[in-house]
């Protein structure tokens, strides 16, 4: 997303349209969501009646003293509701721009061997469009036919386009994106108002978030310190008329506003879509709130190595015989192998064959029954019609299925298989029945700076563990290379399960990247799903976070944002409830010196007069809401360190802030209002 994007969330449109809501939002039936901000409103209500009827209740004499506090108990709320407003504003100026990539596109619908163009929205699951060079792409879908180059910059924001062809993994189109070379042909897998872009937009608006279990207890720590405060509040009425001090229902509800957790409670559900919309700047699409803050808390985490970890372009560059094969023989079975072969990897054999120019019969394979390779066999190949069966696939796989038919493992296999895989290659075996002609040697890459974005990982006290299909020289090998803590080799869809479950048994929390179909059971099983947007739809529906940029290392951006949302949410709150104390010392000793003088002692601040301070606090408790606001979108800075130290800076930052700028805050506006008083 570029960075002219992202300076038009905070425009003039988005802040007048917060300001309207804030007023939109005083309705009690939306604000009952935030209890503090409710009993202010309550307050409000009150004094106002007061304000309004000062003869029924005996307040001729405060009448402007009342409409003082009405009005900052007013606004107090309306800083809150501004607050959470504004986050909303710009998730919903991102779905505004999301939106101006739906359009009504007309697509080439394919009914048998006719072309019939149709409206976009007329579209079904399971139809077949033709898209061609400079068309937009009408809907979600899977690369049935073809290889093409797709611009996603209206979704993605990046300009370079990428390849997208049929099989594999990088099969999976989104509506709306525009095919920019050759022609495809496109299954479509969503009906109109289901695809991905239309769950884009209802996502990033925000307002339908659901709180996250944090979220939710904080919740329930903030209620419970209001009704305790209520009830000192309350307690303080018959304890003043013990002393003969007349205090006013006003003056209660003032102190009440100002002992109760105002400060958070009025941006707690700001920092909750802040924390949605901040991923969503980096391309990251949050399904729900608790994804974003159990990114925060992971410990552990999981990676598939091809196309995550490296490009997953493996691609064959070699033919290696064995025993006393030959090499004509070996690459013209190869081919043979790969012809109907729909995956990059076996388009790769053909075309390396050709580049090569050696001679093979194709013909021979007509008729033949093409065997897909599938993650439990870990083969593919053709069974001929002469009765020959043609394998090709992982070494050791290829050698169960010869020794099961009575072959020998031929003379130099495994050196050079694990000489492949020292080099970080993928050996594939070739085989006709009992006899292993040789190898083919495939080689993927680890993408730039995968290592360096694991040592990051690692500072924040994050495992990383590859899983990968490949034989454990291979894997061990692409593990160095890119700086992972721990791989598993010759993994299937259960090994990726199992192991996100061992890790959760340890009361461990998990995060899972991939892009294919096999990797989307485990997606699922993670707490933190992170799909690849260029994976298959099965990915990403799979998960509950889709990178748009498909960058796996950006789960880094995804976990210090998460930890931003949890140190916000703390910091604040520890803030909140510390500058609570400074306004306990302005409020309580200026109220009882007159009828108590020994509580002078508590006048620290040496505030002028009961009302003044009570009006200073108030004043200061409904300002510092609109300047934590910044703070509260932007999330606390997080620096990679232990927990401890963690907490240690922000006690010392945000709670000795939060004593130390009330007291000063309270006294400068308790000078001001004397002035005026």
């Amino acid at each position: 997303m570029s960075t002219g994007k992202r300076k038009t969330l905070l425009s003039g449109p988005i802040v007048r349209h917060a300001i309207k809501d804030s007023f939109v939002k005083l309705s009690p039936v939306t604000l009952i969501k935030n209890p503090v901000m409710f009993v202010v409103e309550i307050g409000s209500i009150i004094v106002l009646l007061m304000v309004l009827a000062p003869g029924y209740f005996h307040a001729e004499d405060t009448v402007g003293f009342n409409i003082a506090v009405l009005f900052i108990l007013l606004f107090t709320v309306l800083f809150a509701n501004f607050a959470e407003a504004l986050a909303e504003g710009r998730g919903k100026a991102q779905a505004d721009s999301l939106k101006k990539t739906k359009q009504d596109i007309t697509a080439k619908k394919l009914t048998g061997t006719t072309i019939k163009i149709v409206p976009s929205s007329e579209l079904r699951k399971g139809d077949v469009v033709i898209v061609t060079q400079g068309e937009l792409i009408p809907g979600d879908g899977e690369v049935i036919e073809g290889l093409a180059s797709v611009d996603e910059s209206a979704i993605t924001g990046e300009s370079a386009p990428v390849i997208k062809e049929a099989g594999g993994d990088f099969n999976s189109v989104t509506g709306g994106t525009r095919v920019v070379s050759d022609e495809i042909k496109v299954r479509i897998t969503s009906d109109p108002g289901e695809s991905f872009l239309d769950r884009m937009i209802s996502l990033v608006e925000g307002a339908k978030r659901q709180k996250t279990p944090n979220e939710i207890a904080l919740s329930t720590l903030l209620i419970s310190l209001t009704i305790i405060f209520l009830i000192v509040v309350v307690s303080l009425q018959p304890i003043a008329s013990f002393l003969s001090i007349d205090l006013e229902i006003p003056v209660l509800i003032a102190l009440l506003v100002c002992l109760i957790p105002t400060t958070i409670g009025g941006l707690l559900s700001a920092i909750g879509i802040a924390g949605m919309d901040r991923v969503t700047q980096f391309n990251v699409l949050a399904m729900s709130g608790k994804a974003v803050e159990a990114a925060g808390d992971i410990n552990t985490m999981i990676l598939d190595k091809t196309g995550t970890i490296t490009f997953g372009n493996r691609m064959a560059s070699e033919f290696i015989p064995v025993g006393k094969e030959t090499g004509d023989d070996l690459i013209a079975w190869a081919v043979i192998s790969s012809l109907k072969d729909e995956t990059p990897e076996g388009r790769s054999v053909i075309e390396l064959a050709k580049k090569l120019e050696r001679p093979h019969d194709a013909g021979i394979a007509e008729g033949g029954t093409f065997i897909e390779f599938k993650a439990e066999t870990r083969m593919s190949g053709i069974d001929l019609p002469d009765g020959r069966h043609v394998r090709k696939g992982a070494v050791d796989a290829v050698k169960k299925w010869v020794v099961a038919r009575g072959g020998a493992i031929p003379d130099h296999l495994d050196t050079n298989s694990d000489a492949i895989a020292r080099q970080g290659g993928t050996p594939l075996a070739v085989a006709v029945d009992d006899r292993i002609y040789g190898l083919i040697y495939l080689k993927d890459t680890v993408k730039p700076g995968m290592k360096e974005r694991f040592d990051e990982l690692r500072k924040m006290g994050i495992k990383t563990i590859m899983c990968t299909g490949d034989n454990p020289l291979t894997a061990a090998t692409i593990a160095r290379e890119a700086g992972v803590d721990d791989f598993i080799a010759e993994s299937t869809p259960e090994d990726k399960i199992a192991v996100i479950r061992r890790e959760q048994a340890e009361g461990k929390l998990v995060a899972m990247t991939g892009d294919g179909t096999n990797d989307a059971p485990a997606l699922a099983q993670a707490d933190v799903g992170l799909a690849m947007n260029s994976g298959t739809t099965a990915a990403k529906e799979a998960a509950n976070m889709v990178d748009l940029d498909s960058d796996p290392s950006k789960i880094i951006e995804v976990v210090a944002i998460g930890k931003q949302l949890l140190m916000t949410r703390g910091a604040l709150t520890t803030f909140s409830i510390a500058n609570d104390i400074a306004k306990y010392f302005a409020i309580i000793p200026a109220m009882f010196t007159l009828a108590i003088p020994e509580m002078e002692v508590l006048n620290v601040m040496g505030l002028g007069s009961p009302n003044s301070a009570i009006l200073s606090a108030l004043i200061f408790n409904a300002i510092i809401i609109p300047l934590l606001i910044p703070l509260a979108m932007r999330g606390v800075s997080y620096k990679p360190m232990s927990s401890t130290r963690l907490l240690r800076r922000n006690i010392f930052i945000y709670g000795l802030g939060g004593i130390v700028v009330p007291f000063v805050g309270i006294k400068i506006i308790d000078l001001i209002v004397n002035v005026w008083i």
